[in-house]
């Protein structure tokens, strides 16, 4: 399967073997937690290396999400500047704690080392922050993971990997319409988040329009998500049997455990952001067993075993989330783009940004996260997500 990736990548480099290369980038080796082109098998006057950053939370609550991201991203650049490929990367990941200033500073840092492109941040709140301050420097950023249509709205050089939050929302009501239309519904969100908030509002929406059944409402804000059993009884006495969760691993964690503890036991429903439940320290796999949820990556399907092999044997064993395939796929996605662009390594940050801004609406692209990907001009990834289910510690498709 390995092979087959690396003759992906050969096969799309020979295309732009044709275009014209100006000359390299100097490399810097210095930087730690970076990669930069060791290849001296080819002339230094044909290859082009581009300082790619990244950004996300490798510390706090969600690092596994920045670390998913940015290890994707690192795993990418290596297969890369191991490849054949015109195009190089020098790669950095910096630290913003999913918080929108620490974030910024993180921008500014990269930029400073001279990050010609953004494969980052990784979370909605944080790359909102960011995508003002690179639609007003005409820096390119494409996020892997941030699903809020206001990262990309209005930002013609912003654009994202991950389905937005309205898709999740009405893919999630439709998938509950076709396959439990007899569910008493109930959601569970937090009002204080922009990607919880967002697919709650298209969720209610479609299921509305759909006359499905939604008979109890429930809300947390950060503060208080540590106790839900006011939540869980109101779903419970509300006769609800499936409760809908766009909300992230952590709080849903503890909502299975007191969930079970009370003895409730509906269908639970998530979205991408429950990606990475499984691998959260000190949770117990089979409080999860039988949850659902909509994402565009599995680790356990043929299709994503070359890239699962590659990504545990380079980070300790650990198994990559949708986070990481989604990072993996920006780097790619970023590589065709300079290709057909023709951008060489001495072009400005925003000059590279003009050229892959009218190169994002031509392309399309096929990765782990999707097939035949494409984008429109506000930024957004047309793709679909798929529907699995929790079963003995793994993902797995739905029974029919």
């Amino acid at each position: 399967m390995k092979k087959k990736l690396l003759a992906f990548v050969m096969a799309a480099t020979m295309v732009f073997s044709l275009a014209a290369c100006g000359s390299s980038s100097s490399n810097d080796s210095s930087n730690s937690g970076s990669s930069s082109d060791s290849d001296s098998a080819q002339s230094g006057d044909e290859v082009q290396t581009f300082k790619l950053g990244s950004i996300g939370p490798l510390t706090g609550d969600a690092a596994i999400y920045g670390q998913a991201v940015v290890n994707g991203a690192k795993l990418a650049v290596d297969e890369i500047n191991a490849s054949d490929s015109k195009i190089k990367f020098e790669f950095k990941g910096e630290d913003d704690e999913a918080d929108g200033e620490k974030s910024t500073n993180a921008y500014n840092q990269l930029m400073d080392w001279g990050m010609q492109v953004l494969v980052g941040p990784t979370t909605t709140g944080a790359s909102m922050a960011v995508a003002d301050v690179c639609n007003s420097e005409r820096t390119f950023m494409i996020t892997p993971s941030a699903s809020a249509v206001d990262v990309t709205a209005g930002k013609d050089n912003v654009f994202q990997v991950c389905f937005t939050d309205p898709n999740q929302g009405i893919s999630s009501a439709d998938y509950i319409a076709e396959n439990m239309p007899d569910a008493k519904i109930a959601v569970l969100y937090r009002n204080d988040d922009a990607y919880s908030q967002g697919i709650h509002d298209t969720f209610v929406k479609e299921a509305t329009e759909k006359g499905m059944s939604v008979v109890y409402k429930g809300t947390f804000t950060n503060d208080t998500a540590t106790d839900f059993s006011v939540q869980l009884a109101g779903a419970q006495t509300a006769g609800a049997d499936l409760v809908f969760m766009p909300i992230y691993y952590q709080p849903a964690s503890i909502v299975l455990a007191q969930a079970k503890a009370m003895g409730y036991a509906p269908t639970f429903f998530g979205v991408d952001g429950m990606d990475g439940i499984l691998t959260m320290e000190g949770f117990d796999p089979s409080l999860a067993e039988g949850l659902m949820l909509l994402t565009p990556f599995s680790a356990t399907v043929p299709e994503t075993q070359s890239f699962v092999e590659a990504y545990t044997a380079a980070n300790d064993g650990v198994t990559p989330n949708q986070f990481a395939a989604d990072a993996y796929d920006g780097v790619y996605i970023v590589k065709e783009a300079l290709e057909k662009a023709g951008c060489t390594a001495d072009m400005s940050s925003a000059d590279i940004c003009e050229a892959l801004v009218a190169q994002m609406t031509q392309i399309s692209y096929s990765g782990l996260t999707g097939k035949d990907m494409t984008w429109n001009a506000e930024g957004q990834v047309s793709k679909a997500p798929t529907a699995y289910v929790i079963k003995g510690g793994e993902y797995v498709l739905p029974e029919a």
